[in-house]
């Protein structure tokens, strides 16, 4: 039994009552956050290790933005560097999703929880912070330039 979405415009597998599992589209990471006591020390620990590339993004005071390259050269998967604001705070991996509102409450419907609720990225998009069932944490993420 297949099913349309009508909000990502995507083709689903319906599974016996459970929630549906895209066939068209799998999820990948798109970025990654690096939280840090002292983000001066630590772009110069990963710059000197991985020669990343930092920006300072207008408008977000203690963030990074981060240029990596594949083996190749070429560039590769982005990510962030900011000041950690927790002691538990560890790196987490953003997964790009056509549409957060879905995925959410997907993550709730085979057991995971929602931690930090969609949140706007003003300029950027809309993320938002999971739990799987394991406890284990990943981030949510829906391009949109519009976002306010």
């Amino acid at each position: 039994m297949e099913e349309r979405n009508l909000i990502a415009g995507e083709k689903h597998i319906a599974r016996s009552g459970s929630v549906s599992i895209r066939d068209s589209c799998m999820p990948t990471i798109v970025h990654f956050d690096v939280p840090a006591d002292d983000p001066s020390r630590a772009r110069e620990f990963y710059s000197g290790l991985f020669l990343w590339n930092f920006i300072a993004p207008p408008g977000f005071p203690d963030y990074y933005l981060i240029e990596t390259q594949g083996l190749d050269g070429t560039p590769s998967i982005g990510g962030g560097l900011g000041k950690r604001r927790s002691p538990d705070q560890r790196i987490l991996n953003y997964l790009g999703i056509p549409a957060i509102d879905d995925y959410a409450a997907r993550v709730k419907q085979l057991g995971g929880f929602v931690v930090v609720p969609k949140m706007s990225v003003p300029g950027f998009g809309y993320l938002a912070i999971c739990s799987d069932t394991e406890g284990n944490l990943s981030g949510l993420w829906q391009d949109d330039p519009g976002a306010v």
